[in-house]
């Protein structure tokens, strides 16, 4: 299997403590690669203007990078030099890839998890695969810690997605883990898929001060529910949605937008927005899954917006004025959220039950979707590990 790790394999997460200025060499299949922050374009969320001045501009990608945080949707063996990654997800796909390539720097940190002695005794098999996955998961996860200046994403594994008190304990089994070597907690996030038990089970990790990162959302009452968990970081799959809205009909959230000439997923980047500014919950609004440059424009002021990079190479080289070619208009602002009416409905304090009556066919299956790729990806991790399992020398 030919194995990319792309998508949230390297997402940014945002406005980090910077760690000091780390540098590394990662070695690629085919080269050598220095990490440096260094070579990172500067970028920074306004929170000020409304539009670009008339100023000297290098790129598209220095206007829209003044509104908000564009960050790569890069992998562990692309180009660090063009568009080094400011912090990291460690997750089922990325241990996948790193078992497929024969020499990485991610090697030794499985290699080490399927030697260790507290897996080793766990009698029963299922019980010491699991052990080697967590063990794999936080031995990638602290090697990238020390390689990026941002918050390391942890996935938790999808298969607990619909029990809150089994995601909670197993959040607290790897955060211990990554104790034990010395991962500052406020380094860590912890990715969780967006059902119900994962909002509560996010909502209960948070009010212990743990970071927690919602994924897989794909409505309103899903990001608004998060929101009001205190999710640390919501994620929301812009292009899924208007791949969805292509393909089907018959969600209401989406043909709302649709009848008003709006794009279903910057539709609800947008209002999810609106509703974190305007009730001023703490949680940052990340737009992934983004499918070109009119994306980016339509988003411009949403927290974080994940790119290919072969979107920001084009931004980085259309060399421009913003009056020559784009009017750069901040298009989400708290300010602007202020604005924003909701209905009644909409500002429910949101339970499962009121959730699950409000998430459309759009939500439900994406969502299951997402789950399922997840938890195939972790099958194969675990069957991997049994295949290769003892290791050389153990």
């Amino acid at each position: 299997m030919a194995i990319s790790l792309r998508s949230s394999s390297f997402a940014s997460l945002g406005h980090f403590p910077q760690v000091g200025k780390p540098s590394g060499w990662i070695r690629s299949p085919s080269r050598l690669l220095l990490l440096s922050t260094r070579s990172f374009p500067r970028i920074f969320a306004s929170s000020s203007s409304s539009s670009v001045d008339a100023v000297d501009l290098n790129s598209e990608l220095d206007a829209v990078s003044s509104f908000s945080e564009i960050v790569p949707d890069t992998v562990v063996f692309d180009d660090f030099e063009r568009f080094p990654p400011t912090a990291a997800t460690v997750s089922s796909s990325l241990l996948l890839g790193i078992c497929s390539l024969p020499d990485t720097k991610f090697k030794s940190a499985i290699e080490t998890a399927l030697a260790d002695s507290e897996c080793y005794e766990q009698r029963d098999p299922s019980k010491r695969l699991s052990c080697f996955y967590d063990k794999a998961l936080v031995n990638v996860g602290a090697d990238l810690a020390m390689l990026v200046p941002g918050r390391v994403s942890t996935e938790v594994d999808a298969r607990l997605a619909y029990d809150t008190h089994a995601i909670i304990h197993k959040v607290h089994e790897l955060l211990k883990l990554y104790n034990e070597i010395e991962v500052p907690p406020e380094r860590l996030l912890f990715k969780i898929p967006s059902t119900w038990q994962g909002i509560e089970a996010s909502r209960l990790l948070e009010s212990e001060g743990i970071q927690t990162h919602l994924t897989f959302v794909y409505s309103f009452s899903q990001a608004a529910a998060a929101a009001q968990a205190g999710a640390s970081v919501i994620q929301i799959f812009v292009g899924r949605l208007r791949d969805w809205a292509r393909n089907h009909s018959g969600d209401p959230e989406i043909e709302a937008a649709s009848k008003r000439g709006e794009d279903a997923g910057v539709a609800l980047v947008t209002k999810a927005y609106n509703y974190i500014h305007k009730y001023g919950h703490k949680s940052r609004l990340m737009a992934a899954a983004i499918r070109n440059k009119q994306d980016i424009f339509s988003l411009l002021g949403v927290d974080y917006i994940i790119a290919p990079l072969k979107i920001l190479q084009s931004l980085k080289d259309s060399i421009t004025y913003p009056d020559e070619k784009y009017s750069y208009v901040r298009r989400l602002s708290p300010s602007s959220a202020m604005l924003y009416n909701f209905s009644e409905e909409e500002l429910v304090k949101w339970d499962q039950l009121s959730l699950a009556s409000a998430m459309g066919p759009a939500a439900e299956e994406l969502l299951t979707a997402g789950l399922e790729g997840y938890v195939n990806q972790a099958l194969r991790v675990e069957e991997h590990f049994g295949k290769i399992w003892p290791p050389p020398n153990v």
